[in-house]
């Protein structure tokens, strides 16, 4: 299995800053055409490509981040891949990684907005076979970074209990709350300090800067509702729509597609049979599933809607993780702060797991011949070492092949 634990972080950047601006724009493009699955496995691709193929940051550097992300309400891997594209490249390195990774799926759903409803998408055998690419990516993941951040017996059974806690108490804030106790019990459990110094992230934000990104994520929290109530301009209510729902919901797409169907439908911006469709097609793309903005905005307002309800849904996410990580990266070094983050890099890998199950095996592997593929998939990833793009496209043709023999 490839692992980050025995190579040293590659903390040079290319000769120029545009070159590393490019460099990022040209990994998140590819991930952002790639990554299917939902956000759990954005998270696994995230891993394979930023840890352990670019060594741009450690494995416990990596897994700080998802749990920063994991605290934050809205899009867990867009602030993951935001925060990593700031460490690589500063401020317009996050925005450089959130446009590369999300403009993809963007284009896909303004087309299908246009052109693209009834072709019956979901269905296609390739797709399926992302799926089971996406169960053997996650499966990768959880056994890499359990064998980094749950070493021992304590962390590995608190990995294992939250798993099975967030299968069997599954509400929007169960991820939120284990992640705190996890916290609590790593403060406790290694307040002597027996946990490992964590790299130093060079963060190149200030916390002025950061404080301001803050403040300003909430005027625009406050500010929109007034303002949408003194305009009866559409694009200040889609803006003011989309940035609520992106500033206030924890757990990913599938919880903010239900949010914005209560949002939308009343006030007739999409009727209840272009949501389900818009729905299924987000599902079946790679990328962010928060990009359903950029279909339902559409739907709402043409292009100009489409391209508010994105910026409005994604801004929350830009502005608190960027807000975030300049206190973050002087916390994560505090020694009572590095117990807290071993109990919740711990809780991190048990989330992983249960997501492994559900929804991502329950939602692909039906058949013992999907099974048999997940295996092929996984053997490429963690005994042949391929690159994950190479595993994406044996995948669709397997899953296209399946389809063609078993209908």
């Amino acid at each position: 299995m490839s692992s980050s634990a025995n190579t040293k972080v590659k903390t040079d950047l290319p000769k120029s800053k545009a070159a590393a601006l490019i460099e990022i724009l040209g990994v998140s493009a590819k991930l952002g055409i790639t990554s299917f699955g939902g956000p759990i496995a954005h998270l696994g691709y995230f891993r394979e490509e930023y840890v352990v193929r670019r060594k741009w940051l450690d494995e416990r550097a990596y897994a700080d981040l998802v749990a920063l992300g994991q605290f934050l309400p809205g899009p867990a891997s867009s602030q993951v891949g935001i925060g990593i594209g700031v460490i690589r490249g500063g401020l317009l390195g996050g925005l450089i990684a959130w446009f590369g990774f999300t403009l993809p799926s963007v284009i896909a759903l303004v087309v299908f907005a246009y052109a693209m409803q009834g072709f019956g998408l979901g269905e296609a055998g390739w797709i399926h076979g992302l799926k089971l690419v996406a169960v053997a990516v996650v499966a990768h993941a959880v056994l890499g970074m359990g064998r980094q951040l749950a070493p021992d017996r304590p962390r590995a059974t608190l990995a294992i209990v939250t798993a099975a806690v967030c299968l069997l108490w599954q509400t929007v804030m169960t991820q939120v709350l284990l992640i705190a106790a996890a916290a609590l019990l790593g403060t406790w459990r290694y307040r002597d300090g027996n946990t490992a110094e964590p790299y130093r992230l060079q963060i190149p934000v200030s916390r002025t800067a950061g404080m301001f990104c803050l403040m300003l994520f909430a005027v625009l929290l406050l500010g929109l509702p007034i303002l949408r109530q003194l305009s009866d301009n559409l694009g200040v209510a889609i803006f003011d729509s989309f940035y609520r729902a992106g500033s206030l919901v924890f757990g990913g797409g599938h919880v903010v597609l239900p949010l914005l169907e209560r949002e939308m439908v009343p006030l007739g911006w999409i009727s209840k049979e272009e949501f389900l469709a818009g729905y299924g097609a987000a599902q079946a793309i790679p990328g962010p599933m928060f990009t359903f903005a950029s279909y339902a905005g559409t739907i709402a307002g043409g292009l100009t809607g489409g391209v508010a309800a994105t910026i409005a849904i994604f801004l929350p996410a830009f502005l608190l993780i960027v807000g975030a990580l300049p206190f973050w990266n002087v916390l994560r070094t505090h020694p009572r702060m590095q117990g807290a983050l071993a109990g919740m890099n711990a809780a991190v890998v048990g989330i992983l797991l249960a997501a492994l199950y559900d929804p991502i095996w329950t939602t692909a592997v039906l058949s013992h011949e999907d099974f048999a593929v997940v295996a092929v998939l996984f053997g490429m990833l963690v005994f042949w070492k391929l690159p994950a793009l190479y595993v994406v496209a044996v995948g669709a043709v397997m899953g296209a092949i399946l389809q063609l023999f078993t209908g």
